[in-house]
This record gives structure tokens, sequence and C-alpha cells, in this order.
């Protein structure tokens, strides 16, 4: 009888790991089963779930001696193993109570349904354990035996008479412990196959992620436009399986790579219902129908979709979309890449954003501090050209070339850079225009490498040159001098700008860069263009000592030798 009973529940090992396997494939159970942290709804799931199984189990026992020789334990342990103590104990208690209530003050049933109950804790004990085990399915194996000679030591201690309790494990023991730690082993080794395929793919989707990521990034960094759209388009189409591949905006379409692109022409209004939808709800959109898609022309082949909103912060922007042409084909796959690209997209899509933000800032800063020029400077220059006019006219005209020459050189705003001789060029214009008025009291020298041939942001060095004039070197009586240097330094250029003029206390210094401080407008928008352009290490440093003088320092990374 024993050969018989253990040749029934092999057979029913068998048909356990075939049902595994159904189950496993069900892309809710795949989830739950490679899910690290389950959730409440996860964990609801699997207790109903192995719970059933555990009844099942049950039904297809053989008749031994008043009792049931089954696999009710397959369910309610692997359910423990997989969702822990309280998904065992659940799950044992659903196949546990059923047990007891088929066969109420039967020969083992109270003892079956306790023992249910502990197999199911055990398992959820021993979960933890089974995460660290190399060979999962062996460890599985061994504990599925233990936890049935665990039951067949509960009947022996609870069922009585103590003789008929012997006699019926000694009868199922061997059969029940075999055979149910076979199926439990087999059932892990499925869900573990079922991680590591999972593990594979996943792998594979970042890969193929990284590499589309790689060829594409040089692209939105220059602006979500059709140009940019079509070559990572292109560059998608290329590295996937896909029939087509589109990008929107808001309103039309961008380009549509692949099958369909003859009637999805750049340029042209948005054609399915499933892209306004993603728009409209900020969510991906998945169809695995043609009706799904909807798209506005018939003849439209293709048939299964993603979309996929590209958002800037909280406002949608476009779509990425992702085509195929048989139905029902959008795979797990499918949609992981969709959701990896779309975050990818947007990124580097907000980085173009807040990289033009900031030319445009640092173009404002620049407007801003060209509106400040002193219109006492201008006045003073034409009184100084005018007084010259009949008693120097030569002078004169050079000082209205070098004020023209000035102006001309403070408005242009089309140059984000300009070479250190164009600059230096510039400050001489303003130096002439201040020599004329002040004589011999301002002194300028100028130790500019002709050898050095580097560009710098516009407007950088004259209003620290004036800056040295106004607050420095004229402030007194006997004026002063002002040095212009540029040096090389490892892997920077060194510019400063250091006069000998009254200097500034260390009270001064500290409220040079407050952003109320009128006085030091024009610090304060140098200040904040280096940092924008070079970093917050490389904005300005001044020194300064009370009746000694002022030096300030500007260093421009990566331009030495």
């Amino acid at each position: 009888m024993m050969i018989s009973i253990l040749k029934t529940l092999v057979n029913q090992a068998g048909l356990i790991a075939i049902l595994a396997f159904a189950i496993s494939q069900s892309r809710t159970v795949k989830r739950i089963f490679t899910r690290k942290k389950k959730k409440r709804s996860d964990l609801v799931i699997i207790v109903i779930l192995f719970g059933s199984l555990g009844i099942v189990g049950t039904y297809m026992g053989i008749p031994v001696h008043g009792a049931i020789a089954n696999s009710r334990v397959v369910g309610v342990f692997v359910a423990g193993l997989i969702g822990g103590p309280v998904a065992g104990v659940l799950a044992g208690a659903i196949a546990g109570f059923h047990r007891w209530a088929i066969d109420i003050g039967g020969f083992t049933a109270f003892a079956c349904m306790l023992s249910t109950i502990l197999e199911g804790l055990l398992g959820g004990l021993l979960s933890k354990r089974l995460e660290r085990v190399e060979e999962k399915w062996f460890f599985a194996l061994v504990a599925g035996a233990a936890a049935e000679i665990m039951q067949m030591l509960i009947i022996l201690l609870i069922v009585r008479p103590f003789n008929e309790a012997l006699e019926l494990v000694m009868i199922i023991a061997i059969p029940m412990i075999g055979a149910n730690a076979i199926a439990i082993g087999i059932f892990i080794a499925i869900i573990n196959s079922i991680k590591k395929e999972e593990d594979r793919v996943a792998a594979n989707q970042a890969e193929m992620v990284l590499r589309i990521a790689s060829k594409s990034i040089q692209h939105f960094r220059h602006g979500f436009t059709p140009e940019t759209a079509h070559a990572t388009a292109k560059i998608i189409l290329e590295n996937t399986d896909l029939s087509a591949v589109s990008f929107t905006d808001g309103d039309s379409i961008l380009t549509h790579v692949g099958e369909g692109s003859s009637h999805h022409p750049t340029g042209g209004a948005l054609q399915t219902d499933l892209t306004i939808k993603a728009i409209k709800l900020r969510k991906l959109q998945i169809a695995n129908t043609k009706e799904q898609i909807r798209c506005s022309n018939t003849h439209c082949r293709l048939q299964s979709a993603v979309v996929i909103p590209l958002m800037q912060e909280d406002i949608v922007i476009g779509t990425l979309k992702l085509y195929r042409e048989v139905k029902n084909t959008i795979s797990l796959v499918d949609i992981n890449l969709a959701k990896g690209l779309g975050s990818l997209f947007s990124t580097q899509i907000e980085l173009h954003m807040i990289e033009e933000q900031a030319k445009l800032l640092d173009r404002a800063e620049l407007k801003a501090l060209q509106a400040q020029i002193n219109p006492h400077f201008l006045f003073n220059a034409i009184n100084t050209i005018v007084s010259l006019v009949r008693t120097d006219p030569e002078a004169a005209r050079t000082l209205l070339q070098n004020l023209s020459l000035f102006f001309r050189n403070s408005f242009q705003l089309e140059k984000t850079e300009v070479s250190i001789h164009q600059e230096i060029e510039h400050i001489r214009a303003y130096l002439e225009i201040e020599k004329a008025r002040f004589g011999d009291k301002l002194q300028v020298k100028f130790n500019i490498p002709s050898s050095l041939n580097f560009y710098i942001p516009p407007f950088l060095l004259q209003p620290l040159v004036e800056n040295a004039v106004k607050h420095g070197v004229m402030v007194k009586k006997d004026g002063g001098e002002i040095l212009v240097e540029a040096k090389e330094d490892k892997k920077k250029i060194i510019l400063t700008v250091e006069d000998n003029g009254v200097g500034m206390d260390s009270g001064q210094l500290k409220t040079l860069f407050i952003n109320n401080n009128d006085e030091s407008i024009a610090l304060n928008n140098i200040n904040k263009r280096l940092i924008t352009k070079y970093g917050e290490k490389n904005g300005l440093s001044i020194e300064s000592r009370k009746g000694h003088g002022t030096k300030v320092t500007i260093r421009i990374p990566g331009l030495g030798k």
C-alpha cells in the first residue's frame, strides 16, 4: 500500500509542477514572485492562491485508515517561503480549516489542521534563509521534508489511540515526506527560474537603454525639435525590433520612423486618440489592438503601441511612442523600455532648457551690466572732446574714435565670448578717454603676453578697471596706478586688475557681494556670470587693504597648457 500511495503522490507532485508552471505564466503572479518587498495586495493574492492550492491538495488525497494521504502542505509551505510568516499562517489556516471542516470529529482532522498551520508558519520563518542560500530548490526540498516530519510528529502526539496513529504514520510518512518535499523543491525551482529570467531580461533591457542613450544623448541636448527627434527615433528603431517609433510635441507630430510614416508626416496633426489621451492624462498608455490605438487612417497597419508622456517638471511637452504591427504584442520589456527612455529623454530635454535659461540669464546679466554705464561718463567724455575741439582738434578726433569704439564694443550682445586682446582693446578705449580728463594722475600698465590667446565672456575686465579708476586711484589726491595682468598657472589662466588706490577695510569687503549693495552691482553681476559659466569655485577673488589698494583676481579654468 505504501508503494501505491507513493506513486500517487509522485504523480500529484508532477501535476503540481505543471500547475506551478501554468500559474507562473501570469504577468501578475510573475510580478509578485519577483518583487523583493511584497505589498499587502501581493500577500492577499499569495494567501488566496496557495491556500486554495492546499485545498486542492486535500481533495487529491488518498483515504488511508480514516485519514488522508495528501499534498496539502505544498501550497501552504510555498506560501510561507515566498510570502513570509503571515502569508504562511493564513494560507495554512485556510487549507487547515477546510481539512477540519470536511471531517469534523475525524480521526486526524484536528491534528491535520494544526500541523498545516504550523507548516505554513515554518515556511514563513525560513523565507529569509531561502533568500540567502545558493541552491534554493534543494533548501526548499529539505525544509519541506522537515515540515512533513513535523506533521507526522504532531499526529503521533495528538491523535488517539496511539497505536492507530503510529500505524497510520508508518504507512503515509515516507510517501508524503518524499513526494511533497520533491513537489515543494520543484515549485521553488520554477519560481527561482522566473526570477533569474526576469533579472536577465532586466539586464538586457538596461543594456539596450544604455546603448540607445549613449547614441542619442547628443541629440536632445540640442533641443526637442523635429531634427533631434528624427535622429533619436532612428537610433531606437535600429537598436530594437519595433515596427515604428514616433515623437510628438503637445500638438503635432515631430517625427515618425518605420511603418506608417507615409500617413504620420512631420508637422502633421496628432493621428491617434491614444496619444491625445496620454497627453491629457499625463500617464503611460498601452494599446493592444488597432481599435484601441484609433489611428485616423483606416489603413494603418500598426496594431499595438505604448505611449509615454515626456515631462518638463509637471508639464507634458510631448510623447514617445513605440509601435508593433501585431496585436497584443506590447510586452513588459516594451513598457519598461518606454518608461526608461521617456525618463532619460525628459531629463535630456530639461537639461537643454536649463542650459538655455542659463545662457539667457547670462545675456540678461550682461544687458543689466551694460545698462549701468554711467551717463556721467558719457557727459564728461563729450565735454572733454568739446574742450579739445578748438585747442587740439587731433586729440579730440582720437578721443571721439575711442568713444565710438568703446560703445560699439559695449553693445555687441551677439557675442558670447571675445578674445582677451579684444577685451584689452575695449579697456584701452575707455582709459584713453579717462586719461584725457585726469592726465598723469592716472597711470595704467598692461602685462598681457602676446603668446596668450584665449577667449572670455565679453565685458568682463572693463568694469573692474572702471571700478579701480572711480573708487580706487582717482579718489586719492595724487591719483595712482592700475596694473592689468594675465598669466598661465597650470591649467588655468589668471587675470588680475590691481590698483594702489585707497583700498577697503574688511567690513567693506564683506558687503561687496550682497545683492542689495548698489555700490557693487557691477561686481555682483560679474561674479554671478563667472560662477554660472565656470562653477562655484571660480567666482571673483578680491583682496584689499585700507590705504594700500585693491587686487581683483579672475581664474579661467581649462585654458592653460
